[in-house]
C-alpha cells in the first residue's frame, strides 16, 4: 500500500488536506470542496445492477475494477463506495470491500470498524433515544406520548432478539416502560441524513428537523423540542468527513457512508461524490441493490437534493444471475444453459427500459464468473447488442484493472459520443400517491398499488402536517422487481402493497414499506463470523 498522503497528494491534496488515521486511510477536510469550486466537474458514472441474486452480480467488485481499469488508462478516476456494516458482515453478506484483485484496502480495516464512522453515527442517534426517554422520566412536559414514539434505538449488529423490546422496566426509577426496538446502524435516519448534508450547518438542521414521537394531543415532536441537534452534530463532526483509501492497484477511493438501499437511499454519501468530482477526471459510485431500487433513489433523491447529474449508467450483469432469473436452481448454475439465460433476459431488459427513462447513456458490465462458458457470454453479448446497448466482458476479479479495460475503453467511447439527458422520474410536488404509482408502474411494472387502512392513514397525516412534497423512498425487497422475492425475472400483472408511509423528516424523504422489510437483520444458521479468526501475527483471516 502506498502513503496515503502520496494517494491524496495524486489528487492534488495536500498533507494539511488530510487526518491521517495511521499509513493507509485519512479523512479529507470539508474545505477542500471550496478549495476546488472553480475546478472543472469531473463525469458522474453511476454503477448498478440487474436484481440482485444469491447467484451474485459482483457490482461492488466491478466499481473497483472499473477505476483501476481507468487508471490504467492514464484517466484519473476517483471510486466512491459506502462503508460496510459490520453486521452484515458477520452475518451472511462477508466483506464489503470488492473481491480477488478488484478490493479497496486496507480491507480488514475497512470492514470492521475503519475511522469509527458508523459508531459515531450509533451514538448519535442513541443519544436522541436517551434524552427522548429521560424527557418521559423528569415529568414529560412536551406532553409525548409513550405509545406514538417513533425513534428507536440502534446497534451495528445483526441482532433479531432486538427487533422488538420493551425498555424502562423495573421500577419507578429506571424511566416509563414502553414497547420499542433496535435498527440496524445503517437503516438508521441519521446515516441517511448524514449522506445528504452539504456541510455541518446544513447537518444540523437536518437533525433537527427529525420526526421523533406524537403528543397525547397527535402533535409531531421534532428533535429541536430535545435540544440535542448540537451535541448529536458535535457527535458526527469527524464523520462528516470523507475517508480517503486506495485499491489493490493504488487507484483513490472515498469509502463513506452506508445507509441501507431499501429504508433509505443506499448512496454514498454527497460529500465523498462531490469531492470526487472535484479532485477526479471520473467519479465511478454505486447505488445499493439492483436499478429499481439504489439506481432510483440516487436519481430522484440524491440528484435533486445535492444538484447532480449523472453522466452514465453501468449496469452490471452476470451470466449466473440470469440464468437464476431463467429459473435455475443455485446449484445448477455451473452448468452451461443457453435457454435459461435467455429465459432470464427479460429481467435485463426491464432494467435497461429503466434506465432509459431517466435519458442517461448506458453500458452492460458482463461480470464473468469462471463456470461461464463462451457460448453463454456471446449470447449474452448478442442480446445486448440486439437492445442497441454497448456491452463488455469484465473479469476484474481474476484480473483486476487488466480485465476491466474493454468495459473502461466502452464507458470512455460512450461518455465522448452520447450526452446524458437526465431527468428525475417525478417532480417532488406532485400527490404522495401519484410519485409512489409512478415508481411501483414505471419501474417496477406493477399493474396496480394497494392501500392498506394504515398506509392511508399515514397519508393523510403526512399531508395535514406539511411532508408531501417530500421526495419517495420506496422500502421494497431486492430480490424481485415486484414486492414479493419470490418472484424472479420480470413479474408481470402483479399489485405492490403498501403497509405504512414513515416520514423521514431529516433525510429528507417518505418511506412507503411494501412487503416485509428487515431493518434489524438476523444471523443465519452459520454466520459468517464462524469463519473469522486472528493468528498469531496479529493478521485477521476469514474477512472475506
Amino acid at each position: 500500500m502506498r502513503p496515503i498522503e502520496e494517494v491524496g497528494a495524486g489528487l492534488g491534496l495536500s498533507p494539511d488536506d488530510l487526518i491521517p488515521y495511521g499509513r493507509t486511510k485519512a479523512k479529507i477536510r470539508l474545505r477542500v470542496l471550496e478549495t476546488h469550486r472553480r475546478a472543472p466537474r469531473g463525469k458522474l458514472v453511476v454503477v448498478s445492477s440487474i436484481t440482485p441474486t444469491p447467484a451474485g452480480e459482483g457490482k461492488t467488485t466491478t466499481t473497483i475494477g472499473l477505476g483501476q481499469a481507468l487508471g490504467r488508462l492514464k484517466r484519473r478516476a476517483v471510486i466512491a463506495l459506502r462503508e460496510p456494516s459490520i453486521g452484515p458482515i458477520m452475518g451472511v453478506k462477508g466483506g464489503g470491500t470488492g473481491g480477488g484483485r478488484a478490493q479497496v484496502i486496507p480491507h480488514d480495516e475497512i470492514n470492521l470498524h475503519f475511522t469509527g464512522d458508523l459508531h459515531a453515527v450509533a451514538a448519535a442517534h442513541n443519544l436522541l433515544a436517551a434524552v427522548l426517554d429521560n424527557h418521559l422520566y423528569h415529568d414529560n412536559p412536551l406532553r409525548i406520548d409513550p405509545r406514538q414514539i417513533l425513534w428507536r434505538r440502534v446497534i451495528d449488529m445483526n441482532d433479531r432478539a432486538l427487533r422488538h423490546v420493551v425498555v424502562g422496566l423495573g421500577g419507578r426509577t429506571q424511566g416509563v416502560p414502553h414497547e420499542g426496538g433496535f435498527l440496524i446502524t445503517a437503516a438508521s435516519e441519521v446515516m441517511a441524513l448524514l449522506c445528504l448534508a452539504e456541510d455541518l450547518a446544513d447537518l444540523k438542521e437536518r437533525l433537527r428537523r427529525i420526526l421523533v414521537a406524537f403528543t397525547y394531543d397527535g402533535e409531531p415532536v421534532l428533535a429541536e423540542a430535545l435540544k440535542v441537534a448540537g451535541a448529536m452534530t458535535a457527535l458526527l463532526r469527524e464523520a462528516l468527513q470523507p475517508n480517503l483509501v486506495q485499491t489493490l492497484e493504488g487507484t483513490p477511493a472515498l469509502v463513506h457512508g452506508g445507509p441501507f438501499a431499501n429504508i433509505a437511499h443506499g448512496c454514498n454519501s454527497v460529500l465523498a461524490t462531490k469531492m470526487a468530482l472535484a479532485l477526479g477526471e471520473l467519479c465511478v459510485t454505486e447505488a445499493g441493490f439492483g436499478f429499481d431500487l439504489g439506481a432510483e433513489k440516487f436519481f430522484d433523491i440524491k440528484c435533486p437534493t445535492a444538484g447532480l447529474s449523472p453522466d452514465a449508467v453501468v449496469l452490471v450483469a452476470s451470466v449466473r444471475a440470469l440464468k437464476y432469473h431463467g429459473g435455475v436452481a443455485i446449484r445448477e448454475l455451473d452448468r452451461e444453459d443457453p435457454g435459461a439465460l435467455t429465459r432470464g433476459f427479460p429481467n435485463l431488459e426491464k432494467h435497461v427500459e429503466d434506465t432509459r427513462l431517466f435519458g442517461v447513456p448506458l453500458v452492460v458490465a458482463i461480470n464473468r464468473f469462471p463456470s461461464d462458458t463462451p457460448a453463454e457470454l456471446e449470447v449474452l453479448r448478442e442480446h445486448c447488442a440486439a437492445l442497441g446497448i454497448p456491452a463488455a466482458v469484465t473479469d476484474v476479479h481474476r484480473e483486476g484493472g487488466a480485465g476491466g479495460i474493454a468495459l473502461a475503453e466502452c464507458l470512455l467511447d460512450l461518455l465522448a459520443t452520447t450526452p446524458s439527458r437526465f431527468r428525475p422520474l417525478y417532480d417532488w410536488s406532485l400527490p404522495v400517491k401519484e410519485k409512489i404509482r409512478l415508481i411501483a408502474t414505471r419501474m417496477y411494472g406493477a399493474s396496480a398499488i394497494y392501500y392498506t387502512r394504515r398506509a392511508e392513514r399515514d397519508i393523510e397525516q403526512i399531508n395535514k402536517l406539511g411532508y408531501s412534497g417530500l421526495p419517495i423512498c420506496m422500502a421494497k425487497t431486492p430480490r424481485s422487481l415486484s414486492d414479493d422475492p419470490a418472484l424472479r425475472g420480470r413479474p408481470e400483472d402483479f399489485t405492490v402493497t403498501v403497509d405504512e408511509v414513515g416520514i423521514s423528516a431529516g433525510a429528507g424523504f417518505l418511506v412507503p414499506i411494501t412487503g416485509e422489510i428487515m431493518t434489524m437483520p438476523g444471523l443465519p444458521k452459520r454466520p459468517a463470523a464462524e469463519q473469522i479468526d486472528m493468528d498469531e501475527a496479529g493478521n485477521i483471516l476469514g474477512l472475506g
